[in-house]
């Protein structure tokens, strides 16, 4: 495919009049999908899809359009041919775009990241065997991911992912469900086997009467999952230029009042290590990290192209939202958690989270799935459905005892037009006083 890119790109040059400039972005898939219910394949297909943006330039006007590609290169070049005339027309009663930003040095780049990854048909018979006489509901998605870049200034880009990612439930009864996924670009088996020993250790949890909790504080265990949303939550406007600039970022008291979070937390967009092509669909080459917070103190923010262009700074990333987030990890040992953890509550999952006050980074939400009461280091009891309220100022902060050695690396399940190359990095945080509101 990344030849194919190439060729067309050259091509489409060719195409060009005058002081036209031209940008092509390129990104598809070839995925497999497969549904399980029960433990057993319900529904299994694939998608091979690649779709390709031009953006025609002309001084400070531009006109773009995007369509998808069939892989015929004498279609898809008499396709696009059309299409870069028709945006010709546009582009003359268009008026001129004072934010217009794309890359004009030639940084050329290719990156085909290492995976080692059995083919669906090996993984999902490892699957199956290790579910065996499991409730197991989920969805398996793998394959190969791409993006490119050309210019007609004659750069060119190309990045791929081959990769996986499991996302699934156990069930035990009604909505009583262990919640768990398995991704990355290295299988094991044995990750796999660890996965359901956990989802079986977890059934027999819920098969105990569950406890309802009363509204108040306790201290509280917030694993990997969910703490990927409590960090979505503060990625909402939270680290792009424009929203800072426009104080609309919820971390507004972290910039303008010095507010800090513990000095345990560190927050990255780490680009070298994600999932997301490192050059942008402007043609502009991502640093290896950008770091948002440092040691509780905020620092940089994300710039994409039109930020970079309207306030004068460097672009630093493809979009203002990230792609590729780490928490640094502290030192508290997995194995040690319930010990530390003592007498509170164990939350493996949170959902429909979203804020109560915007201005106070506080978060309100639900615990979902498999969360537990644990008493004097031993897990108790599952607990009833509750809501939460809290501030990202206490719970990452004050109230923030440490966070785990251990971390886990989360894919971005989304498949809407094509799957996300979103993931998150991050440690479990036990904290001392979190709020259930009812």
């Amino acid at each position: 495919m990344q030849d194919y890119f190439n060729q067309l790109a050259d091509k489409l040059m060719t195409h060009l009049t005058g002081q036209e400039f031209l940008t092509v972005s390129l990104t598809g898939e070839r995925s497999d999908f497969v549904r399980l219910n029960n433990n057993k394949i319900r529904q299994a297909g694939n998608v091979s899809q690649v779709d390709v943006n031009v953006d025609l330039i002309e001084g400070k006007r531009h006109a773009s359009a995007t369509c998808d590609l069939s892989g015929n290169i004498q279609e898809d070049l008499s396709l696009l041919s059309d299409i870069l005339k028709r945006l010709r027309e546009q582009r003359a009663l268009l008026p001129e775009d004072p934010y217009l930003n794309y890359a004009t040095d030639v940084n050329n780049t290719s990156h085909m990241a290492p995976s080692s990854i059995p083919s669906t048909e090996e993984a999902l018979e490892q699957i199956i065997t290790a579910g065996t006489g499991l409730d197991l509901v989920g969805i398996w998605a793998s394959g190969d991911m791409f993006r490119g870049f050309a210019n007609s200034a004659g750069q060119r880009n190309w990045h791929s992912s081959t990769n996986f990612n499991f996302d699934f439930s156990v069930y035990h009864s009604s909505d009583k469900a262990i919640k768990l996924d398995y991704a990355g670009t290295q299988w094991g088996e044995e990750v796999l086997k660890s996965r359901m020993y956990t989802a079986r250790e977890g059934l027999k949890v819920l098969e105990r009467p569950a406890k309802t909790i009363k509204p108040g504080t306790y201290r509280a265990y917030l694993a990997p999952a969910a703490m990927r949303d409590i960090m979505d939550m503060m990625a909402w406007q939270g680290y792009g230029l424009k929203s800072h600039r426009t104080t609309q970022t919820p971390l507004i008291k972290m910039v303008k009042e010095g507010l800090t979070l513990h000095p345990a937390v560190t927050i990255k967009e780490d680009h070298i290590g994600g999932l997301a092509a490192r050059f942008t669909t402007d043609g502009f080459l991502k640093p290896d990290q950008v770091t948002l917070i440092k040691a509780g103190a905020y620092q940089d923010c994300l710039v994409g192209a039109r930020s970079a262009r309207e306030y004068d700074q460097n672009v630093n990333a493809g979009s203002e939202h990230p792609n590729s987030l780490r928490l640094a990890a502290g030192n508290l040992l997995q194995s040690e958690i319930l010990e530390q953890l003592h007498t509170g509550l164990y939350i493996n999952n949170l959902w429909y989270c979203n804020f109560s006050d915007h201005n106070n980074c506080r978060i309100t939400g639900m615990t979902r799935y498999a969360c537990y009461w644990v008493e004097n280091g031993k897990i108790e009891s599952p607990i009833n459905v509750m809501r939460f309220d809290e501030s990202i100022y206490q719970m990452l902060g004050d109230n923030l005892i440490g966070l785990t050695k251990e971390r886990e690396f989360l894919f971005d399940s989304s498949s809407y037009n094509q799957r996300s190359f979103a993931s998150h990095f991050l440690p479990g945080a036990l904290i001392e006083a979190f709020t259930l509101t009812l």
